[in-house]
């Protein structure tokens, strides 16, 4: 206890060294544990299942038709599920494409969209997730009950916390449903990025607006889920699988799907396994950040025990031992990173509100967690500042107590600049922060230019001033094609005559929030097998639609209202589709072969990105609603008002079209659009600060050496201009030596450049990962910047008087 009080005495005594060390630590410690935070949250919180390393995920895709997870089919989970010997159980859900499925909610006020998943009767077995009341589903109640269960959150806040829910029912799409159990609340990480779903119904083989027949070909529309039996591994899984593809390749040689391949991962990484190179590049970034402040202050704790060698001689010479001196620096040191520890802490939870907006919430984080420090995170910023004062601490420290008795007593008063060890210690620290710190400004020059490219793109659409909302039709109201048209109809009419809504259309989907795939081939040629065919996003649209997105028609003419049901099929195409599918040729007049019929190609339009803005364009094609639709609709309405007034507006003219129905997601295109470069953004933003961070800290690291080098050798100085040193042999003389370990820095850094480069390619967009240009202008910016740093204090040793300087010495 004496040690602690003596050392936090003298940090007292000197509160400039006490400010700044503890200032840049709490940089580098804030920044760390706010990184941390969020990984901690989207990686190592475990999900609330039974033994989350036994669940796996399964997906399909085929390499040779560009699909990566796509989803089971029907009949390729039931032939697995019965022909399997490596799961304790196979469950599924069938909302592969969103992972949350919408639902109108009525009967409980307002209708209300919310968000589920239709589910096999084990689904929830299956994940070990047990309700806190009632039950799961029965087998019995797969195919035909009209049953439910709920989230602890929809039990609370829609029902109020009823303890008698048990038996209760809630309508959904118009239909009672019976609730049975009560859920916790399931992670948002099950969900990635989409709503967080509140409720599950069974029947997950029945999909609006598809036969049975439709089904069984092998349409992919299941997100399915396994338990691996005891000591079964991810390896004797996927071992196991070639037999079972077989299986399916032999029952159904014709199916949609039978060259698929199914891909199987355990669900703890496979959840977020689209964030995971971002975060490991962020947490290396910022790790980085923190070895630069460690480095820059244990920098100055060298300065500060150099100067206190007459003290320590002192002690060591009125019977203090090494090791008890040493120990009185390393409390200095950890006192200083428990200080920063906690002004770190309060940085961080300043911090982490800000990175889901930076984000534009594309990240899966829970709503009372994205903004707070949990205990895994103190405790990590606990850890992690004793961590760092030891390293600050313990090298100096044992400098500091291996001193010459001898020659410390004789220095008096006098400056030393310390051993030649420590020198070059020092400078090694200078040529580590420097190395960093180019390695960091490169990392955020290749991640700043790739996002402002990605963020140029041309999307195909004009997204401002655009809101859409989305509305799940009711299959006991809008049971066909014809029903569904005639609520379009009706709906528009009614939009249409709103003042302050300049257009309205409506679709099936919308760019970059979800798309159903349809498979394709030329009409006026031989039309190949089912599993050799094309897959494409296809899009249903009502006349109109091209005018309110502000896509160019390019040729032949738009669709109209003489594009009825019982009309010519028509269709138009992308075209880069165009170009793709029929090169050379003029694609007007002729056919594509869909869902069993020719279309006529009427026109061309211009190409969307609607799967991915990275995504070059490729083939899609639009058909009328009027001839093809399903009961899933997004209204689209160009207007200069609010969200909230548009979605006032859009909701008062539904409700005079059917009043049980409601607007899920209402949002602005430019909202979707920035979701859809969500990460992009986050990575820029982040290892930008983090850079610049580093910059800081580097150049003031550089410039507190070489002032300190400076003040030491103010004696030397004023010798070498009394014997005839001119200013600029002075000023060479400083810079020269400061520049030294920055050069050698810089060449190490750009080394470690080349490897960062390598390992975030896969991050980068129209950005080569050993741009010429972006490495030498960073270097460029780091050695000028380090070059200012050192001519500071040169500029100061110019202005030494040698007689003062001689009468000092």
């Amino acid at each position: 206890m004496n040690d602690l009080r003596f050392a936090l005495r003298k940090l007292r005594k000197s509160p400039a060294f006490t400010l700044v060390a503890v200032l840049t630590l709490a940089l580098g410690i804030g920044l760390n544990t706010t990184i941390f935070s969020l990984i901690n949250d989207l990686f190592l919180r475990r999900l609330p299942f039974k033994e989350p390393s036994r669940i796996v995920h399964l997906d399909n895709g085929d390499k040779g038709r560009d699909l990566a997870d796509v989803g089971i089919s029907a009949p390729r989970y039931q032939l697995y599920r019965d022909g399997q010997t490596i799961f304790d159980g196979l469950a599924a859900e069938n909302s592969a494409a969103q992972n949350s499925s919408p639902f109108t909610l009525t009967g409980l006020g307002d209708p209300v969209q919310i968000f589920g998943g239709r589910v096999t009767s084990n689904y929830f077995d299956v994940l070990g997730l047990r309700p806190i009341l009632g039950r799961n589903f029965l087998p019995e109640e797969e195919e035909s009950a009209d049953v439910a269960l709920v989230t602890k959150n929809f039990w609370q806040e829609r029902l109020g916390g009823d303890q008698n829910v048990i038996g209760r029912s809630i309508t959904l799409d118009g239909t009672p449903h019976t609730i049975v159990g009560v859920l916790p609340n399931v992670p948002a990480s099950w969900f990635a990025a989409n709503p967080t779903a509140e409720v599950w119904t069974t029947k997950p083989f029945q999909l609006p607006g598809f036969s049975y027949e439709q089904l069984m070909r092998g349409s992919f529309f299941l997100r399915v889920v396994g338990r691996l039996k005891p000591g079964v591994t991810v390896q004797q899984a996927r071992a196991a699988l070639p037999s079972l593809e077989e299986s399916y390749r032999v029952q159904y040689p014709n199916n949609i799907d039978s060259a698929f391949v199914t891909t199987l991962r355990a669900v703890p990484e496979d959840v977020t396994r689209n964030f995971r190179a971002g975060f490991a590049t962020l947490f290396a970034a910022v790790s980085f950040v923190l070895l630069i402040a460690c480095s820059n202050v244990a920098n100055l704790l060298l300065v500060r025990f150099s100067g206190r060698r007459r003290e320590i001689a002192l002690r060591i010479a009125l019977g203090a031992s090494r090791t008890s001196v040493a120990r009185l620096f390393v409390f200095e040191s950890l006192l200083v990173s428990v200080m920063a520890g906690a002004v770190g802490a309060f940085v961080a939870w300043h911090l982490l509100p800000l990175v889901p907006r930076i984000a534009s919430n594309f990240l899966p984080l829970e709503a009372n967690h994205a903004t707070s420090l949990s205990v895994p995170v103190l405790l990590f910023t606990i850890g992690l500042s004793i961590l760092t004062g030891l390293l600050m601490g313990i090298y100096p420290a044992l400098q500091g107590s291996h001193i010459d008795l001898i020659d410390a007593l004789k220095e008096g008063g006098r400056g030393t600049s310390g051993s030649v060890r420590q020198q070059r210690f020092r400078k090694i620290l200078v040529g580590a922060q420097v190395a960093l710190s180019i390695t960091l400004l490169v990392g955020a020059a290749l991640l700043i230019t790739s996002f402002i490219r990605l963020s140029q793109q041309n999307l195909g659409f004009r997204s401002q001033n655009l809101w859409t909302g989305a509305i799940t039709l009711p299959t006991s109201q809008y049971p066909d094609r014809p029903s569904r048209q005639r609520f379009v109809e009706q709906t528009l009419h009614e939009l249409r005559s709103v003042s302050g809504l300049e257009s309205a259309t409506i679709s099936g989907d919308i760019p970059l929030a979800g798309f159903s795939r349809y498979l394709y081939a030329r009409g006026d040629r031989d039309v190949p097998p089912v599993e050799k065919r094309e897959i494409v996003p296809g899009h249903e649209v009502t006349p109109g639609y091209f005018k309110t997105w502000g896509v160019p028609l390019l040729a032949g003419r738009d669709f109209n209202e003489h594009d009825t049901a019982d009309g010519q099929k028509v269709c138009l195409i992308s075209q880069a589709g165009a170009k793709q599918v029929f090169p050379g040729e003029n694609p007007i007049g002729k056919t594509l072969f869909l869902a069993l019929a020719r279309w006529e190609i009427v026109g061309i339009v211009g190409d969307v990105r609607s799967v991915q803005v990275a995504d070059p364009p490729g083939m899609e094609f639009y058909r009328p609603w009027a001839q093809y639709n399903l009961p899933y609709v997004h209204i689209t309405v160009r207007s200069n008002l609010k969200v909230d007034a548009v979605t006032k507006l859009v909701q008062s003219a539904l409700t005079k079209v059917n009043p049980g129905l409601a607007i899920a997601v209402p949002q602005t295109m430019d909202a979707v659009v920035a979701r859809a470069l969500g990460q992009a953004r986050l990575m820029m933003w982040l290892l930008g600060i983090f850079a610049g961070v580093a910059l800081l800290l580097a150049s003031i690291g550089i410039y507190g050496a070489v002032a300190y080098t400076v003040e030491q050798r103010t004696g030397e100085i004023g010798i070498r201009m009394a014997l005839g040193a001119q200013t600029r042999d002075v000023l060479r003389l400083v810079v020269n030596q400061g520049m030294k370990p920055v050069l050698i820095g810089l060449g190490i850094g750009i080394g470690s450049a080349f490897v960062l480069g390598r390992l975030i390619a896969s991050q980068l967009y129209q950005v080569s990962a050993y741009d010429p240009v972006l490495l030498g202008g960073a270097t460029v910016l780091l050695a000028a910047t380090a070059l200012m740093a050192c001519l500071l204090p040169a500029r100061r040793a110019t202005r030494v008087d040698p007689v003062q300087a001689l009468r000092i010495e």
